[in-house]
């Protein structure tokens, strides 16, 4: 007897610990309000598929919404003060808003941080060339990519030339319906007997991501009959003319190979959004516009949109700059308060969410996950007390009293929330920017939306995950700590 009740109190205590499904808990007016923000974020997806269309989209958002930019206010002499809003930009790539709050900065800032990279493919800087009657540019993948998914599918081209003069020439082709798309070839599967023996980290190898841009050679002149490389001569005209391009502008340019496409509904009931860059243009906009709304908050509200965070946080853009620590310091200048001490004693008193997605439970794929401690989609928004690999090497291991503070927050809110691991403990894992701030000494948890496809060129989300993260973001903005 006594076994059997124990058995029932087992039984009864999963069923508490297992989170509801958002969907159930809404009404008329509340999917009316989740739609609205599924259609801004797919809008957001699909304009911004580089980080640096990322920074400028968030801007122009910022700006509607009567944050100034920082440096505008350091040239007039401007000071800040509650209630104020003011936005940097880094080198086009990186974005921070802050929402003056209340409270002396001091006293720490409650900090939304996400990145807008995602993984890709760059183009060489030496690209172009001619092989068996078609023009090819070569690439390098950037980020965790399984590279056979990159294979025909139709991609479009997005970034920047820089000439020699200054001047910026801003490309995107293959996103309007009239435009061509680009393409990387497979292998048919007639002859694919010995790729197919591959492991699937090879069945198409990083330098055979080659972009067929061509294959329409240059129109015979007197001069020309003798020329080679003619199907590579004649894109070079067309860039040029089209472009005002010359082959050495590829030296300074940043230019990426994106799927070519919008965000559209996914499934059937339209209960879900397939998109490119989903890692973490999802944490971003819904970061984002959580700190576009927050009103009069106690403690200053930040929106951090980093770069670099798939290869490591690194470089000027990334979050292992001191960008985010100079700007804060130049915010506090403004208000009248900085001291060293000061800006130390801000950054470790402050609370960050490390805005960032998590790996949803994929029924195709289910023993790579634990399935009590994995995020489902339409669960809610997710929390990842640590995340790392194995012996949750390269984590932020979050502090038990921080979390709790988090599960006052959410509930009282009324935000559907669930916690989850990335799979089975030695199955893998990843990291995010939330062990570079824990520098800082601040409290700080990754938590954001889960995906099913995550580093592949479409990638899976619910739109009642994106919808409770919103708010769930909204309320840490607003939190009185």
């Amino acid at each position: 007897m006594d076994g059997e009740e124990n058995d029932g109190n087992r039984e009864e205590n999963l069923l508490i610990m297992e989170r509801k499904n958002a969907w159930n808990t809404y009404n008329e007016t509340d999917v009316e309000k989740l739609e609205k923000v599924a259609k801004g974020y797919k809008n957001f997806l699909s304009e911004a598929k580089t980080e640096r269309e990322c920074a400028v989209l968030a801007v122009k958002m910022a700006k509607e919404k009567g944050y100034r930019s920082l440096e505008e206010l350091q040239r007039e002499g401007q000071t800040l003060k509650a209630g104020d809003k003011v936005y940097a930009v880094h080198k086009k790539k990186l974005v921070i808003l802050y929402h003056i709050g209340k409270k002396p900065l001091e006293e720490g800032m409650n900090i939304l941080g996400a990145h807008i990279d995602s993984p890709r493919l760059d183009l060489k800087q030496n690209p172009l060339y001619e092989d068996g009657e078609m023009a090819l540019l070569e690439t390098h993948y950037y980020g965790g990519i399984k590279k056979y998914q990159w294979a025909a599918i139709p991609l479009a081209l997005h970034g920047v030339v820089v000439k020699k003069d200054g001047s910026v020439i801003e490309l995107a082709i293959g996103e309007k319906p009239g435009d061509p798309v680009l393409g990387i070839s497979d292998l048919l599967i007639h002859l694919s007997s010995e790729q197919l023996q591959k492991k699937a980290a090879v069945v198409v190898e990083g330098e055979n991501l080659n972009i067929i841009v061509g294959s329409r050679p240059a129109e015979d002149s007197e001069d020309d009959k003798e020329k080679k490389e003619k199907i590579r001569s004649a894109l070079l005209k067309l860039l040029e003319e089209n472009y005002g391009i010359e082959e050495e502008d590829f030296l300074s340019a940043e230019l990426e190979a994106v799927p070519a496409g919008p965000a559209r509904d996914f499934g059937l009931d339209r209960s879900m959004v397939m998109g490119y860059g989903q890692d973490d243009r999802i944490c971003a906009f819904t970061s984002l516009l959580a700190q576009l709304e927050a009103e009069d908050p106690l403690y200053t509200s930040v929106c951090l949109l980093t770069d670099k965070e798939e290869i490591g946080s690194v470089g000027a853009t990334g979050m292992q700059s001191r960008y985010f620590e100079n700007s804060t310091a130049e915010v506090m200048q403004l208000m009248g308060g900085y001291s060293d001490l000061a800006l130390r004693r801000c950054l470790q008193r402050s609370h960050m969410l490390s805005s960032d997605v998590s790996a949803a439970f994929d029924p195709n794929y289910a023993s790579a996950f634990e399935k009590k401690n994995t995020a489902y989609l339409g669960k809610g928004m997710v929390f990842n007390k640590y995340t790392g690999s194995r012996g949750k090497s390269g984590s932020n291991d979050a502090c038990a009293e921080y979390i709790g503070e988090l599960r006052r927050i959410l509930d009282d809110a009324g935000v559907c929330w669930q916690t989850a691991e990335v799979g089975k403990v030695d199955q893998g894992g990843g990291g995010t920017i939330a062990w570079i701030v824990a520098n800082y000494g601040m409290d700080v948890i990754d938590s954001g939306v889960a995906l099913l496809n995550m580093h592949s060129p479409w990638e899976v989300s619910s739109k009642a995950d994106i919808y409770e993260t919103y708010k769930g973001y909204k309320a840490f903005l607003s939190t009185d700590w």
